[in-house]
């Protein structure tokens, strides 16, 4: 405020200057040529100083010029000469009128002149200090204004880039088709871009291409149309997202090691059985073709056998390998039910002996999903494992593993046990990070499920089971509702 108070000063201030050096010009021509006007008052040599200092300085410097004006014609130029003369009288009259009415349009002039010179500041003052790059255009695409960080992000000067299309700023194909999109647009009304925003591709001045977000608004000023543009670089958030996915897949490879880990003795006794199996087996087969009249039916038997232990010891093998395997994120096309089937068989490796009855209710016609098959294993193998540990006290072990339609966007997978329960103290806090109830547990995997579900666009929750127990559910898109997510 004081800033704007001190620029007005000055302004007046050129304007009272203005008035008394054009009096003293305006006067100095009139005594020159007084030879040719004689006494002839000619007041009309004093409308351009009225006219300049109004300009200049507004109201206040516009009456001072017309009083100089007068002052000096009466006092100095014509003297006597204007009482003489009835025609020096009515100039003098009409100018004394016209001098204030110029005075007061030079400030209405002064002051609409003064509030456009502001928003011009106030607008220039925004596009240097916009964190985002904002670029106006009008309706043929041609850049009006260019701010600072637009500088900075595209590496074209103002000089350079107004006055240019705005497909300048655009790679291939886009730059060509840019203004087609316009003229769409203009004709028909569909917005695309215009107060919705996107994500599209901008070219630097050196050629280079980044990915940023655009949202584009529209302002009318009379007949014509201006588009104003804000552009946000999305390269640095890219990368971020890129090391966040990195460190999240590394986190959920830790998480599968350590499920490995905690299940390592019920895979060595699993595996144990079919190795043992095989053993046997062809030590029999020795046996029998020891003997002087091999038992050949017997002895392809026995092969037959052995053959289908390895066979299984390698199914098991196959499935922990690919579930402790890092590899890369990849979305399939997966069968839900199947995909739990083989879950399961992995989770319920070693539970033989704990007297454990499983039921398995998967819903065949379910309907494809769209997932990374291992992460939700992990997660099925995750709630299936923590089922299997809460009822390790319990006097009834039941364990029921559903997949069934949710509704016609989604498909629902739990894992229901008849354990304790929820434990009270952290069933709020259940999938944040280190929070269990475990004596020896990290408190990381139901968050690391929690990650891997939201990134899939599903939600997971617990409740208490009414028989007893707790029920952990989680829901996926249905594969058609991906796609059009996607």
């Amino acid at each position: 405020m004081h800033l704007r108070s001190a620029v007005l000063t000055r302004s007046r201030r050129r304007g009272y200057a203005a008035a008394v050096i054009g009096v003293i010009v305006a006067a100095t021509t009139r005594m020159s040529l007084d030879g040719l006007f004689q006494d002839r008052s000619f007041f009309v040599i004093y409308v351009p100083v009225v006219l300049l200092a109004a300009a200049f300085g507004g109201g206040g410097p516009g009456l001072l010029a017309t009083a100089l004006c007068l002052g000096v014609s009466v006092f100095i130029v014509l003297g006597d000469a204007l009482w003489s003369t009835p025609a020096n009288l009515i100039d003098a009259a009409a100018f004394a009128i016209l001098g204030p009415l110029i005075a007061l349009a030079g400030e209405r002039l002064w002051r609409n002149t003064r509030e456009v010179a502001n928003r011009q500041n106030q607008m220039q003052s925004i596009l240097d200090t916009v964190p985002e790059a904002m670029i106006v255009i009008d309706e043929r695409g041609i850049m009006q204004s260019f701010s600072a960080a637009a500088i900075r992000l595209f590496g074209w000067s103002p000089e350079e880039a107004i006055g240019r299309n705005v497909s300048l700023l655009m790679p291939e194909p886009y730059r060509s088709e840019h203004d087609r999109y316009i003229s769409r647009y203009l004709q028909t009304g569909e917005r695309r871009i215009i107060g919705i925003g996107r994500i599209v591709v901008g070219q630097r001045k050196d050629g280079s291409t980044f990915p940023m977000e655009l949202a584009v608004g529209e302002a009318r000023a009379g007949d014509g149309r201006f588009f104003t543009g804000f552009v946000r670089d999305l390269t640095e958030r890219r990368a971020q997202e890129r090391r966040m996915q990195d460190l999240q897949a590394e986190l959920v490879h830790v998480s599968r090691l350590t499920a490995m880990g905690e299940m390592a003795s019920s895979l060595a006794h699993e595996l144990n059985q079919p190795l043992s199996a095989i053993a046997s087996y062809m030590k029999g087969s020795v046996t029998l073709l020891a003997a002087e009249r091999p038992d050949l039916p017997k002895l392809k038997t026995a092969l037959d056998l052995a053959a289908g232990q390895a066979l299984r010891a390698g199914d098991i093998i196959k499935r922990l390998r690919e579930f402790v395997a890092k590899g890369e994120t990849e979305h399939t096309l997966e069968d839900p039910a199947k995909l739990m089937e083989e879950a399961s068989a992995l989770a319920l490796v070693g539970v033989k002996d704990r007297d454990i009855r499983v039921d398995l209710r998967l819903e065949r016609a379910a309907g494809p999903v769209i997932v990374d098959k291992i992460q939700i294993q992990q997660v099925a193998l995750n709630l299936i494992r923590n089922a299997i540990d809460a009822m390790a006290d319990a006097p009834r072990r039941e364990l029921e593993i559903v997949v069934r339609s949710e509704d016609a966007r989604t498909i629902r997978i739990s894992v229901t046990d008849s354990g304790p329960g929820l434990d009270p103290t952290v069933r709020d806090r259940l999938f944040q990070p280190f929070v269990t109830s475990k004596a020896d547990g990290m408190g990381v995997g139901l968050s690391i499920c929690r990650t891997i579900i939201d990134a899939h666009g599903g939600r997971i929750w617990a409740e208490d089971n009414i028989g007893g127990g707790a029920v952990f559910s989680f829901t996926l898109p249905r594969a058609d509702e991906e796609g059009a997510r996607d």
